[in-house]
């Protein structure tokens, strides 16, 4: 641990990576602490912040939903006195964190950051590296030593970032295909960032489609199912992700009961993240070390088969 410990948490929108201590932050026990440091004021000029944080404050920007960490953790008067050696292992930390706590953007606090880390020069703004499913991001530095950049300039970027980080909706259905044994059809993902979990069949609603027209296509399209009677909807669930870009998503699950069924895509799926179809058994899911979406699935569908249909849909979290 260095001399300004790291701000982080699980489910961030943003880590923003600086470079490494200076001596003013080592003093204060906080990142950017330096007064003539613009990052806090850019921060709330670009819309993270309401108003600019006091480095003291570090904490409470967590609230906003952003963490702080160094590359390199030796504290210098200035990064150019930093060498290769103090970069030793950031990029396998940074990995680690992006698997653990998963935010959605690592923005990287000047080029330098981002350089020491990969052993790379990179431009400015997104990178098509990324860590597991985070998306990388390099801003200009907020040190004083590079006051040279104009201050619009250097704002400029941390829009971009701040417009990066706004979701796309997505509306979207997805399927709880059970056949005459309560065995439940799962589709396996796999993300552009190598991540991999279990999930119900389904997908977007496109332009103009009802809910039922959306689903049976994607039931043909993923499974080449398209004889059933589509039940009721009986859960909810919202969640932000990383795709290619920031998605959020706003999914319905309808219940959809067949005596069984052969699966057969009507397309190739690969494309979508789609590696595998399997059906799995109640007692498989409570046992299963493999992630599943909703992380909930199976408390929810006991209580589905137990209780039947809810009256009105239930939240399934994320």
């Amino acid at each position: 641990m260095g001399a300004v410990p790291d701000v982080l948490a699980p489910g961030l929108r943003a880590i923003f990576c600086g470079i490494n201590p200076g001596r003013a932050s080592a003093e204060a026990g906080a990142h950017f602490a330096n007064p003539r440091n613009d990052f806090w004021r850019l921060l709330a000029d670009a819309g993270f912040t309401q108003r600019p944080l006091d480095p003291s404050e570090q904490l409470s920007l967590l609230d906003h939903g952003y963490g702080l960490t160094n590359a390199a953790r030796r504290t210098t008067r200035g990064s150019g006195e930093l060498r290769s050696a103090d970069f030793a292992g950031a990029a396998g930390r940074l990995e680690r964190i992006a698997f653990a706590l998963r935010p959605l953007v690592i923005g990287f606090v000047g080029k330098e950051a981002y350089r020491g880390t990969f052993g790379e020069r990179p431009e400015l703004g997104f990178q098509q590296r990324r860590l597991w499913d985070t998306l990388l991001f390099v801003l200009p530095s907020t040190s004083p030593a590079n006051a040279a950049v104009p201050y619009a300039e250097r704002l400029r970027w941390f829009r971009d970032l701040h417009r990066l980080l706004e979701p796309h909706d997505r509306p979207a259905v997805r399927a709880l295909v059970l056949d005459a044994e309560d065995r439940l059809l799962l589709v396996r993902f796999v993300s552009p960032g190598g991540r991999t979990w279990w999930a119900t069949l389904g997908g977007a609603i496109e332009s103009g489609e009802s809910d039922e027209e959306a689903l049976r296509r994607e039931l043909a399209e993923e499974a080449g199912l398209r004889d059933f009677e589509l039940g009721p909807c009986v859960w909810t669930r919202e969640h932000v992700f990383v795709w290619q870009r920031v998605v959020r998503q706003r999914e319905r699950y309808y219940l959809v009961r067949v005596d069984g069924h052969e699966v057969a895509p009507e397309i190739d799926l690969v494309p979508e993240g789609v590696h595998e179809h399997r059906w799995w058994a109640f007692e498989d899911l409570e046992a299963t070390a493999d992630e599943l979406a909703p992380r909930r699935l199976p408390a929810l569908l006991r209580d589905l088969l137990e209780r039947g249909a809810p009256a009105d849909p239930i939240d399934a979290g994320v």
